[in-house]
């Protein structure tokens, strides 16, 4: 079996369709190549296509539609990649990771404090796998030598 680190973050204060976006945008990614967009995400120079949630959201450049930078929740991405990297790290395995299963999940539904209006707070849970990537080693030709026997 191959090594899997996870990592999660439970009733994050970001909203749960954003984190839908941005977990579509990075699975399937490099840990490296993630951060990084998510840093020009945070400088605005990326932007996170929108293909679930994109009503009344306008088109950016590039090779996306409708995008949008969210920014607070670019923020909990990067530290939810940086948890585990530490905890791959901790158990032994070597980068590149691989993110293979990065979902974000609505939260429990908490009131804001002091409303008299009944307004629910922003609640998302966050999780994260990564695996290593195996590296492809050349292999090593063999030549078969058959012998026919004769008969």
């Amino acid at each position: 079996m191959e090594n899997i680190a996870t990592a999660s973050k439970e009733s994050a204060p970001i909203s749960m369709k954003n984190s839908v976006e941005i977990s579509s945008f990075l699975r399937g990614k490099n840990t490296d190549k993630a951060k990084n967009l998510l840093l020009k995400v945070l400088e605005k120079k990326v932007a996170v296509p929108f293909k679930r949630y994109y009503h009344d959201i306008s088109h950016k450049k590039g090779n996306i539609a409708a995008g949008r930078y969210p920014i607070a929740t670019a923020k909990y991405f990067l530290e939810i990649i940086e948890d585990v990297e530490a905890n791959a790290k901790q158990k032994g395995m070597v980068q590149p990771y691989k993110i293979i299963y990065l979902v974000a999940n609505k939260g429990p539904k908490t009131w804001h404090y002091g409303r008299t209006r009944g307004i629910t707070a922003k609640r998302t849970h966050l999780k994260i796998k990564v695996r290593e990537v195996k590296k492809i080693q050349p292999k090593e030709s063999v030549k078969k030598t058959e012998t026919k026997t004769q008969k």
